[in-house]
């Protein structure tokens, strides 16, 4: 790959695009056992409007953070790559106008998809990909920056439960008890992901006046916190089961994820290596719990 497109594509922070993909493929998945087909055509289109939305608002998110000073303070405490920013602003790759162009770029190519998915599927699709926008620009940037009024967290988990709702309505016209579930399920573990990588930024974010849940409630707190919005996913899961008449061994991945959780929780109180571990048990409960709500919905 040519040296600028590798370093746009790398500003994205491609590591995490797993996260938008895995609200498509849930919602779609729950959609397609609601309507009996696929629409390959919507679902393509879906994945490749969230992983924009989503790659334009990391972009962003190291442009609000240059601006508030948290990734120039966040020198010695960062876990590479996960926390910290891309660090490309900090490290002179690329300037802060370059960052907040190429964010917008990727902000209006998600809108241009939504567009087309709007001319085949109806106005609805603009709510949706309205909402996206907006939480990808009022996440990170002035005047909102909902991450450093405590909102973030909250920010995130809408941001990443609204598209499983969406996809499902694209694949069948609507959506039912299931995937609202299923979305508030995949908000809870996206958001965890967040409050996990928040505690090595914790002294950086708190210098900055960058007021996240976890610089408001401590490292005391963060693992309570932490062990809510997990706990809010496992009992979820338990009623999507039941609710799908899923067979009594369906119970034993939410208790899995939960202990997995468990054990990131105590991990994460445990310095830079114990919050590694922390950050990748988060990672492979995402990814692991929401295969699962995606063959549970093929299951049903």
């Amino acid at each position: 790959m040519p040296p600028l497109p590798r370093t746009l594509f790398l500003a994205t922070r491609p590591m995490f695009f797993p996260a938008a993909a895995l609200p498509v493929a849930v919602g779609s998945a729950w959609g397609i056992h609601r309507s009996g087909h696929v629409d390959l055509t919507a679902l393509i289109l879906a994945l490749a409007g969230m992983i924009c939305l989503h790659a334009g608002a990391n972009v962003l998110n190291d442009v609000g953070d240059e601006l508030n000073g948290a990734d120039r303070l966040n020198t010695d405490d960062r876990i590479t790559p996960f926390t910290g920013g891309s660090r490309f602003i900090q490290d002179g790759v690329l300037s802060l106008r370059a960052m907040a162009v190429w964010g917008g770029i990727l902000l209006l190519a998600g809108g241009l998809i939504g567009g087309i998915l709007w001319l085949s599927k109806g106005q609805t699709v603009l709510v949706f990909g309205a909402a996206g926008v907006a939480l990808a620009l009022a996440y990170s940037l002035p005047p909102f920056s909902l991450v450093s009024r405590g909102l973030g967290e909250a920010a995130v988990a809408i941001g990443f439960g609204l598209p499983v709702v969406a996809c499902s309505w694209l694949q069948s016209g609507g959506f039912g008890l299931e995937a609202l579930l299923a979305a508030v399920i995949v908000g809870s573990w996206t958001a965890a992901i967040l409050i996990v990588n928040e505690v090595p930024d914790l002294r950086p974010d708190e210098q900055a006046g960058k007021r996240t849940l976890v610089v408001r409630l401590g490292m005391r707190g963060a693992p309570s916190l932490y062990l809510s919005v997990q706990a809010v996913a496992a009992a979820l899961q338990l009623a999507l089961g039941w609710l799908s008449n899923l067979p009594p061994w369906a119970t034993v991945p939410p208790l899995a994820l939960m202990l997995a959780a468990l054990a990131a929780a105590a991990l994460m109180m445990r310095g830079r290596p114990g919050q590694l571990a922390a950050i990748r048990l988060t990672l492979a409960i995402h990814l692991l719990g929401g295969i699962g709500l995606a063959a549970a919905a093929l299951l049903a």
